[in-house]
């Protein structure tokens, strides 16, 4: 899509990265966007919780618009959702549902839901409790782009009502996610993730049992609100916060890095973490729990690694020849160059908007279809990206707060 392109985003956060994973995954969307010559409006809630921990106050990469309520955002940004070629509307934003209803009756160009939170809001609109979204808006929007892929953009479709939804995972950045040369081993096994209490059994297992058994190896855990009641081994290093602007260094300072995946995740399949990739890049070996869908995108025994007991976790850092380490990091790498970079999440969206141009134009001519002329959702089955984009290039718990950090 060669001519530049106004895109709209009413997200949760760009600016703070306290406590969710929502502004790493807009930060470099909205980066890769501005580098292909796209101009974005980024429109954000000014909440206390986010204000009081902002590591990115000023993007240089967007325009950054904050609001008090939607009485202001309409008074103020109004005009600029009316212009956009491109309006999206992320999960968990403030008063989600009537946002998303000013932003669709506002816009004139493609409207999109971006759910990076896609197996907790499917289950929360079959119980009728959403707090951001409901299914008359969920068939509303053009696009449901979705942080989950697979038969759950079937559901969505079938079940919800969408138009169409699509995939539209996270990334990494290259430019900040790479190997540091002169970093040195510091731990042998580290996790970075906010505190969810459905992921704590995993950590106790795959990271806390195994320092317990070797007392000689260091290990870290980086993340905010985890309970004060939590014994951490000697041997576990705790850091509370760590920005992602440090995330590259904290990965390049472990011999693994632990990717664990929440329980509504693992039941919906394809859902990576952004954990996965920005440590791939930095050629750092990933040892993850197991679920359905990860094989798509990387190579399990030769990209990742599996482990789902102290005792695999144990044989991985006792028992993997260092040579052989550094090649499954450095394959895991090349794969994210290859796929999964915000450039290629960017063109993904490009390619999607296009489409949803082309059915718009066929519904306008009196033509009803709502999957396309790709079938299948038209998608690529590692990056998501459509089959046609190249052609077409068209409260602070963490209950509250989305936690994929």
């Amino acid at each position: 899509m060669n001519t530049p392109q106004d895109v709209v985003i009413l997200g949760l956060s760009i600016t703070s990265s306290w406590g969710n994973g929502h502004a790493t995954t807009y930060r470099g969307l909205v980066r890769a966007l501005a580098a292909m010559g796209h101009r974005v409006h980024f429109l954000e809630r000014d909440v206390p919780w986010y204000a009081e921990n902002r590591d990115l106050p000023a993007p240089p990469y967007c325009k950054l618009s904050l609001y008090r309520d939607l009485e202001e955002l309409d008074a103020l940004h109004g005009q600029a959702l009316r212009d956009a070629d491109l309006v999206i509307v992320g999960s968990y934003v403030p008063d989600g549902r009537a946002a998303a209803r000013l932003a669709l009756a506002r816009a004139r160009g493609i409207t999109a839901f971006y759910d990076i939170d896609t197996p907790v809001t499917v289950a929360a609109l079959e119980r009728g409790d959403c707090a951001y979204l409901d299914r008359a808006l969920v068939s509303a929007f053009d696009l449901y782009l979705s942080f989950t892929g697979g038969p759950l953009l079937r559901r969505i479709e079938r079940e919800l009502g969408a138009r169409a939804a699509r995939p539209l995972y996270c990334s990494a950045d290259p430019e900040i996610h790479r190997p540091s040369a002169s970093a040195a081993a510091r731990w042998d096994l580290g996790y970075v993730g906010t505190y969810s209490a459905d992921r704590q059994p995993g950590l106790d297992e795959l990271l806390l049992e195994p320092a317990r058994a070797r007392p000689e190896r260091r290990f870290a855990v980086a993340g905010p609100q985890y309970p004060g009641s939590i014994a951490w081994p000697a041997n576990v290093e705790r850091i509370e916060h760590l920005p992602p602007a440090r995330h590259a260094a904290f990965y390049s300072a472990q011999r693994y890095t632990l990717n664990l995946t929440r329980a509504d995740m693992i039941r919906a399949g394809h859902s990576p973490s952004v954990r996965v990739f920005e440590a791939a890049a930095c050629a750092t070996p990933v040892v993850s729990d197991r679920w359905p869908g990860l094989e798509a995108f990387f190579v399990p025994g030769k990209e990742i690694l599996l482990a789902g007991s102290p005792a695999e976790v144990l044989a991985l850092l006792d028992g993997v020849p260092e040579p052989e380490r550094r090649a499954l990091g450095e394959r895991a790498r090349q794969r994210v160059l290859l796929e999964h970079t915000g450039g290629h999440r960017a063109e993904a969206l490009l390619g999607y908007l296009a489409e949803a141009r082309e059915r718009r134009a066929v519904r306008r001519n009196g033509v009803h279809g709502r999957n396309g002329a790709n079938g299948r959702n038209g998608t690529h089955p590692r990056n998501g990206k459509p089959a046609a984009a190249g052609r077409a290039a068209g409260d602070r718990s963490s209950a509250a707060y989305p936690d994929q950090e």
